[in-house]
């Protein structure tokens, strides 16, 4: 069992990153965050022109390198449209689902930064007729209400075309170590890899080890390729949700449950659209439930479609990278109220660094 020390580290450092808004392409306040955080336990770090956090822990240089990555940004909305009676009309950003949308507290940020507080607007019950009960609004239909009287108080404001939106920062705490937040994809990875550069650099005998923290994955999956063509590393290590079947909805998708492990992915395919996906590298699998088996770590494997994530890409790179996607259980994936359980969290983390330091001449990269 993890220790309340742990406990309490991880749900902070969480906690700390749900509530910081950073829509895809407008992460600067996240990645203060995290560049602060590895700064204070002297990790030297650097930015690049995407704006990829980059965090170097040098090691062996005979045996292969890994980034381990998660990625800091969130689905959202931007600023399409002020109408003239101060209603705001926007676009998605990333897999935003229309249905869990209406009477959502959301956030607007504007020309200072600031957080303007909004909602988006759902009809009077009263004035629904019947034929409009089960419809579900489409995203050009939808608007937000900020308050304002009118487009020039919105733009009196700092809010204009190209602001962005995400839900309401939102975190509180669950029975049984759930927690629940506004954008635990993928705050809770950055909180993991976090925790683990901390661990990684007192390790000694391992790999150099890349700790990226990336942009842009909700838009276009691919704000981490520029650093991955930079580095040439030889292992791909990707850090995100796994989706849990363990409510109602979700009972025959898979085996995978919320506070029973970290999990690995051993198939995933978008399929929608985006003819892409991970089937992972088998000495990367190995390596991982070996390593899982030794630590006593209950290691949960998936297969999902409708899936996609930058390993997809990654992989790809450069003469090719050994790829694997880890992850944690989460439920509700893409809502403002997505759940996920700190105990995975702590073994995940435990197991990342368990099968970093295990990494020796031996591994075979080739298939």
């Amino acid at each position: 069992m993890p220790s309340l020390k742990e406990i309490n580290f991880i749900n902070q450092t969480l906690k700390d990153l749900v509530l910081i808004s950073g829509l895809s392409g407008h992460e600067t306040r996240v990645r203060n965050y995290l560049n602060k955080q590895l700064k204070q336990n002297a990790l030297n770090t650097k930015t690049d022109v995407l704006g990829n956090l980059i965090c170097t822990l040098q090691g062996d240089d005979k045996l292969p390198s890994i980034i381990l990555f998660a990625h800091m940004d969130q689905l959202g909305f931007i600023v399409k449209k002020i109408d003239e009676n101060g209603y705001i009309r926007v676009e998605r950003v990333g897999g935003v689902p229309e249905k869990a949308l209406l009477s959502q507290d959301v956030v607007i940020v504007n020309n200072k930064q600031e957080l303007i507080e909004g909602v988006i607007g759902n009809k009077s019950h009263h004035a629904t007729q019947q034929e409009e009960k089960y419809n579900v609004n489409k995203i050009s239909e939808i608007y937000i209400d900020a308050g304002f009287k009118s487009k020039r108080e919105a733009l009196r404001n700092g809010i204009n075309i190209g602001s962005p939106v995400t839900y309401a920062p939102y975190y509180k705490s669950l029975k049984n170590n759930n927690v629940c937040g506004s954008s635990i994809d993928d705050r809770a990875g950055c909180a993991v890899i976090l925790s683990a550069a901390k661990s990684l650099n007192k390790s000694k005998n391992r790999p150099t080890v890349h700790i990226v923290f990336s942009v842009q994955e909700e838009f276009n999956l691919r704000g981490i390729l520029p650093v991955v063509n930079t580095l040439k590393p030889h292992i791909a290590v990707q850090v995100d949700l796994m989706l849990s079947s363990d409510t109602p909805d979700m009972i025959n998708s898979s085996d995978v449950h919320l506070g029973k492990g970290p999990c690995i992915s051993l198939f995933s395919f978008h399929g929608r659209g985006t003819l892409n996906g991970v089937i992972p590298h088998p000495a990367i699998v190995e390596l991982f439930e070996k390593v899982a088996k030794n630590k006593n770590i209950n290691l949960q494997r998936s297969v999902a479609s409708g899936i996609l994530t930058d390993a997809s890409y990654v992989q790809f790179a450069n003469e090719g990278i050994a790829t694997i996607d880890v992850g944690f259980p989460m439920r509700y994936s893409h809502s403002s109220r997505e759940v996920c359980n700190i105990n995975d969290l702590i073994d995940l983390k435990n197991l990342l660094v368990a099968v970093i330091n295990k990494i020796d001449k031996k591994i075979k990269l080739t298939r």
